[in-house]
């Protein structure tokens, strides 16, 4: 990877002077001048103003356990250092601080650091500095910025999973669960067994986003956290696998009886199933509100000439959606074509290895599954968030893809990851120990290793692979470059969203007004139009929302930034991508994002502002790079911005040079 300036191609003409007045004044302007600026301001005044920082509460890091961290770091290395005798690999060079402050800045926080927190690191001479920065960034909202984002593209999280579905709550939990540093198995498990409506417990949130498809929830859970496909022996036996058709429904027998209340069936499903099966008190009075409120709003619409209003409608079910589990036995499909079973027959609950735990056995079938799947005693469930999380660190997997364990897909370093499953376990499930652990490596602070995924060598683990940065992280460096607050927006808390949704069905029929008036309270606080232009009369510019990725409405339509550097349409379990198109080239070039961080008020104007003129370059390069210039780069930065047609526009063609540069773009 060249570091070198001169071996860059940028210097990109830019006509950005207007756009830039004032960059790189001797001094910052008193503030009666600024007052009487004639430059109005573009950026919005909420990323213009000093910090608050996020509201999110983070629980803190242990400094105590910074010895027992360094030594599970030097046993993990250990391993790695055994394996690279036997196949005679070279590690590459230790990084710099200002490479070890950049990459652990954007794996840990998603972003680049600002030019503040890059000087006071590379000033510093305290022996501890590195872990300590790793320890501050694991406690921030920064941390929690990051990891949500990984997990957002994993579990599929959207705002609408389906129209009736609203699932802010259940983000917003996530995002908690994180901050928390809750252990993952117990998180995982509260999701897999979670009652209710979507704003008293948000967890219910992981079993609705596949409501209605009882089979693809199974496949999709296995998938992600046994890191194991099975989708194939939905319809017929596995044909690269052991998986079978009759395996897969016994499977999924433990989780039949899961029910989703209104969930948004047609109304005859309803009283089908009301006919079919009692229902508890309180979903019945809430199927039949519903019903009555429905045939009200169609009544209405009908009289009035006008369309039956569908955003009432769904508000309507969406109140109704409760989940909750009965028991409820399993058939195979009525062509079912094996040996083994007839068509229809019902089919036995039975996990796909090992046992479920004999604590949960007189539990209920979606009980039994969550306490199989989260067990320690579930060699898949600790192998397969171990090599994930390792993924995270290191770019690349023991097991390639991450979720295709199987006999004939062995790990690559099978020592490695039986290491790292048991340290899960010896953690709790502690992830944010174990990354800790992870990046205190010497491995994992060495010069990234080019690897192709695509050739089918195996990867060394010598240092992390080079990576592009990631949609997400992209997104967030440029954003630091340009909001003074990137924190000035946030999602909603569920408790907020509650407050606005929540109708009352469960009882006395409400009435078509007071259905109503709760209906067009939530249109005015949280409807998708509504927000949106809120969002961007507070915090847009050109039509982009100067937020943090995380905070951002998901999924975004395509033209967005984000999806143009391959963030996932969230349909696909870990869909996101960082494959190099031509309208990324266009974005960086000139998108609306980018010409922001040039605008009079962003994060880097105002630093060159407050530095004298001599010290531009060292501003530029410690803002968008993290290191100093070295002494080729300095020649050519000077002789850019001395020979532009004034200072401002030369400035500009640094910044943007340098930010669509391969140091920039990669994670070294």
């Amino acid at each position: 990877m060249p570091t070198t300036f001169s071996r860059r191609l940028f210097l990109i003409p830019l006509l950005i002077a207007a756009a830039i007045g004032g960059l790189g004044a001797e001094t910052k302007k008193p503030a009666a001048r600024r007052a009487r600026d004639p430059v109005p301001f573009r950026l919005p005044a909420a990323v213009r103003d000093t910090p608050d920082g996020a509201t999110l509460a983070v629980a803190p890091i242990d400094r105590t356990t910074r010895p027992a961290v360094g030594e599970a770091a030097s046993r993990i290395d250990a391993l790695l250092a055994a394996r690279h005798t036997v196949d005679g690999v070279t590690p590459p060079p230790p990084l710099t601080d200002a490479q070890f402050l950049r990459r652990v800045s954007l794996e840990l926080g998603g972003r680049i650091p600002t030019h503040d927190e890059a000087v006071a690191f590379l000033d510093s001479t305290a022996p501890d500095k590195r872990t300590a920065l790793v320890d501050s960034l694991l406690e921030s909202a920064d941390w929690v910025s990051r990891f949500y984002n990984e997990w957002a593209d994993t579990l599929r999280l959207t705002e609408r999973p389906q129209r009736n579905l609203w699932s802010e709550p259940y983000l917003d939990w996530v995002k908690r669960s994180i901050a928390a540093n809750r252990p993952y198995d117990e998180w995982v498990h509260e999701m897999l067994t979670a009652d209710g409506k979507l704003w008293e417990n948000p967890a219910v949130g992981y079993q609705l986003r596949d409501q209605g498809m009882p089979l693809p929830y199974v496949d999709n859970t296995v998938r992600v956290f046994l890191g194991t496909q099975i989708g194939c022996a939905q319809c017929h036996d596995h044909p690269f696998d052991a998986w079978t058709q009759h395996q897969f429904y016994e499977l999924a027998a433990f989780t039949a009886g899961t029910r989703s209340g209104l969930g948004g069936k047609p109304e005859k499903v309803l009283r089908k199933e009301m006919r079919k099966e009692a229902l508890a008190d309180t979903a019945d009075a809430t199927a039949r509100n519903v019903r009555a409120l429905v045939a009200e709003s169609r009544k209405r619409a009908k009289e009035s000439g006008k369309k039956v209003d569908n955003s009432f409608l769904q508000f309507l079910q969406a109140n109704g959606t409760n989940l909750n589990f009965r028991d409820r036995q399993l058939k195979l499909p009525h062509d079912y074509q094996y040996a083994d079973a007839k068509p229809e027959d019902v089919v036995a609950p039975h996990v796909l290895w090992g046992e479920v735990p004999e604590e949960a056995r007189g539990l209920d079938g979606r009980a039994q599954f969550a306490a199989w799947v989260t067990s320690r005693d579930n060699p898949r469930f600790a192998r397969t968030i171990a090599n994930r999380m390792w993924k995270l660190c290191f770019g690349v997997g023991l097991v390639e893809p991450i979720d295709d364990f199987r006999d004939d897909n062995p790990p690559s370093h099978p020592e490695l990851l039986d290491h790292l499953a048991a340290e899960m376990i010896r953690l709790d499930f502690d992830l944010r120990e174990f990354v800790r652990i992870v990046v205190a490596t010497e491995a994992w602070q060495r010069r990234a290793i080019p690897f192709d995924t695509t050739t089918g060598e195996t990867f060394t683990f010598a240092a992390p692979a080079l990576r592009r940065q990631s949609a997400e992280q992209l997104w967030d460096s440029i954003i630091t470059l340009v909001a003074h607050d990137p924190w000035a927006y946030e999602r909603p808390t569920f408790e907020a969203f509650a407050a606005a949704v929540n109708l009352d069905l469960s009882g006395r029929n409400p009435g078509f007004a007071a259905a109503h008036a709760a209906f067009d309270r939530y249109e005015e606080a949280f409807s998708p139009r509504k927000t949106r232009a809120r969002m961007l009369r507070r915090y847009g510019y050109k039509g982009q929302i100067l937020a943090r990725a995380s905070e951002l409405p998901t999924p975004l339509p395509l033209g967005h930034f984000l999806r143009q550097f391959g963030q996932g349409d969230r349909e696909t379990i870990d869909g996101g991508r960082t494959v190099a198109t031509v309208p990324q080239i266009l974005a960086m070039f000139n998108g609306p994002i980018t010409h922001a961080m040039l605008e009079r008020g962003s994060m880097i104007v105002d630093e060159l502002a407050e530095h004298d003129p001599g010290q531009v370059v060292d501003v530029i390069f410690l803002s968008v790079l993290s290191r100093l210039p070295d002494k080729e780069d300095r020649r050519l930065a000077v002789a850019e911005i001395t020979t532009a047609n004034d200072r401002p526009t030369g400035c500009g063609n640094l910044i943007w040079a340098l930010l669509n540069t391969r140091e920039f773009l990669f994670i070294q």
